[in-house]
């Protein structure tokens, strides 16, 4: 590994730590989603734990490409990670109102790690994370949309 890689592999670490305690904290909001949104909620943070669990393999490949290790145990990703864990007594707009923060936590670890990579230039990162703030942006923009009060 190429020592301009050693700070991109630090931040794509701190990344794969956020996107285990986002999985984590869908998983939860999809088994404890209760009330009238139940059936619309419970189908969407399953779709979106379901991309989030790709998204951590391909981090952690990322960085295995690039000849390091990633962080692979709650410990670290607890200690690692800006989001933090979710209650299960939350209720339908609690959830979606903490999805969108983790969603402005991630999006910025996104482009410290795209700053990183330019340096480096790791193009394979870069085509990571465009796709990655896309994806994450059109999502918080919907999440958003269902959150407004009408």
């Amino acid at each position: 590994m190429k020592n301009s890689n050693n700070t991109t592999v630090k931040e794509l670490n701190v990344l794969l730590a956020d996107y285990h305690l986002y999985y984590q904290k869908l998983r939860n909001f999809h088994w404890n989603i209760t009330g009238r949104n139940f059936f619309e909620l419970h189908l969407k943070f399953e779709e979106l734990y379901e991309d989030a669990k790709l998204k951590i393999d391909e981090i952690a490949e990322r960085i295995l490409t690039l000849r390091a290790k990633p962080i692979s145990n709650y410990s670290s990703y607890l200690t690692t990670s800006s989001l933090k864990e979710a209650e299960t007594n939350l209720v339908d707009h609690e959830m979606v109102t903490m999805i969108l923060r983790d969603h402005d936590t991630i999006l910025k670890q996104l482009k410290i790690v795209t700053k990183k990579a330019e340096e480096a230039g790791d193009d394979g990162t870069l085509d990571i994370t465009g796709t990655y703030i896309a994806d994450l942006e059109k999502t918080s923009w919907m999440l958003d949309a269902w959150n407004q009060k009408s």
